[in-house]
């Protein structure tokens, strides 16, 4: 009965919240443009976080609503197609249909995956990998999703795990999870990453490195928190099989094909000019176009037109540009200096504590996460990170990277899209997802937190 008026009531709250906002008087020496702006966020960030419609209605909703009722300049509303996140985004989309359409994908997810049976630890520990080393080559949490999930299931059920099974849902549940959390610490890995990526440029004229990023994140955020969601997933599912299913074993092909060579150069290639990008200074959104330019190229023919037409969606790239857009209008209106101010005032950092700067304000991002989905994050917080800089007398740079702290802490699948698909594909219950994402988070918190400090403090990003 709940579940039949959630939608409903869902909408009536987010409309009066906007409603209310919108005829709030604005404060004293601010223009009623910001409180106009407030509304139009609060809708769009509301419509993210309950899912109420499709992220990219949410999106092009923001746009009209904000071009129609004149909340900002064009320019502003606009912002997020000119933003390197977009054309990371679009050139990681390109070569994950690539990497689908050839096969190259299933070859490198099955060779690893059927190096790690053995126990239900082992092969838990296999699919948590094979999710984070695709997280180099397929710079989309979906993508690798959708790309794993068949491969899984089959492996459930040739190992025994049958629908319904505490080993079957703990295999979905890794992938899904492995999918995401781990490969964060991969720059182009994932949505956050690449509006923190576009924010930070646009904002603070910070260009964030892949080999920085890299060195920063992947020892804890990707090596030891993959290693915790498999301990995670081994303690809450460890099953043992049924009589092993009699599904044939898919049969790998022996020789690679010429698209499967091609591409594999070309991902080897985009690697490493992503490594380099400290050495030569180019962008890792123009190095993901470049090498997703290259797979259209009808001389080359990884990416056909019809591929393009059929494996490559707009629906994740009109959301970035929606989210950068709401980030950019919050900084514009004057939204995002009364937000510092209120924060900053709430959160009191203090240039002598780097220390307890650290840790409230990956917390506060971590905090702002269970009320937005992950990329609102860094939308709503890095316009404000240059007070925030100045405030705790941190640099900007490691401002920045405690957002990503906070939207690596999942707390409720809601707040990573992918996860919802995942619940839907894998035929999983909520629950099931819901009681990983509490345990590995506070594992995050009381365990992974303090390592990430004392790992910046070996770096130099804190005194």
């Amino acid at each position: 009965m709940i579940a039949r008026y959630r939608t409903p009531l869902i909408a009536s709250a987010l409309a009066v919240a906007a409603l209310f906002l919108w005829f709030t008087p604005p404060p004293e020496g601010a223009s009623p443009v910001m409180m106009h702006a407030a509304a139009l966020v609060v809708l769009a960030i509301g419509c993210w976080a309950t899912m109420l419609v499709p992220e990219h209605l949410a999106a092009l909703g923001f746009f009209l609503g904000a071009m129609v009722l004149h909340v900002g300049k064009p320019l502003v509303i606009f912002s997020g197609f000119a933003s390197p996140a977009f054309w990371l985004v679009f050139g990681g989309l390109v070569i994950g249909a690539g990497v689908d359409r050839t096969g190259l994908g299933r070859r490198i997810a099955r060779a690893l995956v059927g190096r790690f049976r053995g126990g239900y630890f082992a092969t838990v520990a296999g699919v948590v990998t094979v999710c984070l080393a695709l997280g180099f080559l397929m710079p989309s949490t979906m993508s690798r999703l959708i790309l794993l999930l068949p491969i899984v299931l089959a492996l459930a059920d040739r190992l025994g795990y049958r629908d319904g099974s505490r080993g079957r849902t703990g295999l979905v549940i890794a992938t899904g999870f492995g999918s995401y959390l781990g490969p964060l610490a991969i720059l182009p890995a994932n949505v956050p990453n690449n509006v923190l990526l576009g924010a930070a440029q646009v904002f603070h004229g910070v260009q964030l490195q892949y080999f920085d990023w890299l060195i920063i994140h992947f020892p804890v955020l990707g090596l030891v928190k993959s290693i915790l969601l498999v301990v995670v997933v081994w303690v809450l599912f460890r099953d043992t099989p049924s009589e092993p299913g009699t599904a044939p074993e898919e049969t790998e092909r022996v020789y690679w094909s010429r698209d499967e060579r091609r591409l594999a150069v070309l991902l080897a290639a985009a690697l490493a000019l992503w490594a380099s990008d400290a050495v030569h200074g180019v962008s890792p959104a123009w190095i993901s176009l470049g090498a997703g330019l290259i797979c259209l190229m009808p001389a080359v023919g990884l990416v056909p037109p019809q591929a393009f037409r059929d494996k490559v969606p707009m629906n994740p790239l009109i959301y970035v540009a929606g989210i950068l857009g709401v980030g950019a209008l919050v900084a514009d209106s004057g939204l995002g200096a009364a937000l510092a101010e209120g924060v900053l005032s709430t959160i009191k950092l203090d240039p002598e504590s780097p220390g307890r700067s650290f840790f409230v304000l990956s917390l506060l991002a971590t905090g702002l996460g269970t009320v937005s989905t992950m990329p609102g994050v860094p939308a709503i917080l890095t316009p404000i990170a240059g007070d925030m800089a100045l405030a705790s007398g941190l640099p900007i740079e490691t401002v920045l990277m405690t957002f990503v702290v906070g939207f690596s802490t999942v707390f409720f699948p809601y707040q990573v899209p992918p996860l919802i698909v995942l619940l839907q594909l894998g035929n999983i219950p909520a629950r099931a997802a819901a009681g990983t994402a509490l345990l590995s988070a506070a594992a995050t918190v009381v365990l992974l937190l303090p390592l990430d400090y004392l790992w910046w403090r070996v770096l130099g990003l804190l005194p």
